[in-house]
């Protein structure tokens, strides 16, 4: 996702990453919520144009698809880590179950 973003908006991403993986931000950089989204209204175009100002609306456009890379990496990053333990848990599971038979073999 972050590579189309990158191709719709131009390189524009947060390029640093923290230990954990996570994009860093500044500790002024609060992730945006639903209704802020919801709730936007944008300045009209300066005098002699009409409509929404082309400005405001790009930097609203970029915030919002730098917010929905994170989130989508986020998701995939925790999509990793549950195949990576239900994995874990199988494999403990069947050294488990063989321990156990080969203990009632020997009984």
């Amino acid at each position: 996702m972050r590579h189309l973003v990158e191709r719709l908006f131009g390189s524009r991403t947060a390029r640093h990453r923290r230990a954990d993986g996570a994009p860093y931000r500044s500790r002024y950089c609060v992730p945006m919520l639903p209704a802020q989204v919801r709730d936007r209204r944008f300045r009209r175009a300066r005098f002699g144009r009409r409509g929404l100002d082309p400005d405001d609306v790009r930097r609203f456009l970029d915030r919002v698809a730098l917010e929905l890379a994170d989130a989508q990496e986020a998701a995939e990053r925790a999509r990793r880590e549950t195949v990576r333990i239900k994995d874990a848990l199988r494999r403990w599971q069947s050294e488990q179950t063989r321990s156990r038979d080969r203990y009632a073999l020997h009984r």
